[in-house]
């Protein structure tokens, strides 16, 4: 099996790292995986870094004649087995490259970000009936796609993202040197969020909640795990002026880590204030690391999150719940050991990547047994 990947986003987020984590996730099944990407991105440098075989490319907008004749020509002659997109975006440049190589080759997306456009006009209609299958990351995001497409249900499968349960295991990773680099004392309990600066992953709510409830407590810390993608760095600096005017003395943002099983490790209390979030691997991790978490109550988060058993919800941009539900773990040790357990059984039953990775290779198998 030989597979042809393409992630042409300039970002940096769950999505891009996760498409690397795929394509791991193959190469260490002995399959070959090649990588189509936007030439001097993020994910360009990352999967460089990793040795994975790239075809980097300068294509913004939808329409490339060039760059299509090149995409066609590689198609031709690679002997791919499926192609497989992770944005919906490069469709317009795969399904003319399809086409011109004259291949029956399958084609997949999968679908991590729901639209408000309604893709039912004739150039959408050509490019999305070119799809073999269609992967939902979560149920909204199913839902989203048959309002917004042509696809037929049938063609859609749910298939969330993994989590590497082996690298988030609470047994084999120790949070005491993070806890030790920020000067945490061992009493200290610490809340933390770990997201891209973003507006919508719910900075004010979280930093309001902070505020609040370092009035009642005098033994909380508030991690800030992240850093800006491209064209953030205003909205970043934005939070953390907020996080002066309210004086959080006991605030740390981290920036970047490379270090996430170790940092989440470091946790206490794990929020997710996320106003939309089409699935939340952030979440799962924290979930696989056994940690209780407060959530926003959107979309994809109803898909990974239980209220009362691994997690408390909470409704999208209400600060003041999510104070109310991060203090019922502040109070109770016994609650954030018994959501903590049940979090990742429920990651390990669901999440785990590696059962997500024998599934997707199942249906690979399947739909090329039936095109052959």
């Amino acid at each position: 099996m030989k597979i042809l990947y393409s992630c042409l986003s300039k970002s940096w987020g769950g999505l891009e790292m996760y498409t690397l984590t795929s394509i791991q996730q193959l190469l260490k099944r002995d399959i070959k995986v090649e990588l189509i990407c936007s030439a001097e991105s993020r994910i360009h440098i990352e999967a460089n870094n990793m040795g994975i075989m790239l075809h980097p490319i300068k294509a913004s907008g939808y329409f490339h004649p060039v760059i299509t004749i090149r995409l066609s020509l590689l198609i031709r002659n690679s002997n791919y087995s499926i192609v497989h997109t992770q944005v919906s975006k490069d469709l317009w440049l795969l399904v003319p490259a399809i086409f011109l190589a004259n291949s029956k080759i399958p084609l997949f997306l999968t679908k991590h970000v729901g639209s408000f456009i309604i893709k039912k006009d004739l150039l959408h209609k050509l490019l999305y009936k070119r799809l073999t299958r269609l992967f939902a990351i979560s149920t909204a995001i199913k839902n989203n796609l048959i309002e917004t497409t042509i696809v037929k249900p049938q063609n859609m499968i749910i298939l969330p993202n993994g989590v590497d349960t082996n690298k988030f295991d609470p047994g084999k990773v120790n949070g005491k040197k993070v806890r030790e680099e920020f000067s945490i004392k061992s009493e200290e309990i610490v809340i933390g969020m770990l997201a891209r600066f973003s507006p919508g992953k719910g900075h004010e709510e979280f930093l309001w909640a902070a505020k609040e409830l370092s009035k009642e407590f005098l033994n909380l810390k508030f991690l800030i795990v992240g850093e800006p993608s491209r064209g953030e760095s205003e909205y970043a600096e934005k939070i953390k002026q907020l996080a002066r005017n309210y004086e959080l003395v006991n605030l740390i943002f981290t920036g970047f880590r490379g270090d996430t099983p170790e940092v989440l490790a470091a946790m206490d209390i794990f929020a997710f204030p996320s106003h939309s979030e089409s699935f939340g691997i952030a979440l799962v991790e924290a979930m696989a690391m056994k940690k209780p978490s407060v959530c926003s109550n959107s979309e994809g988060v109803l898909d990974i999150a239980v209220d009362g058993e691994t997690s408390y919800l909470f409704e999208p941009k209400n600060a003041s719940e999510l104070k109310a539900k991060l203090k019922l773990l502040i109070d109770s040790k016994d609650t954030r050991n018994k959501c903590g357990e049940n979090a990742r059984k429920r990651v390990i039953e669901n999440f785990e990547v590696e059962s997500v990775t024998e599934k997707v290779l199942k249906i690979y198998q399947d739909v090329i047994s039936e095109a052959s």
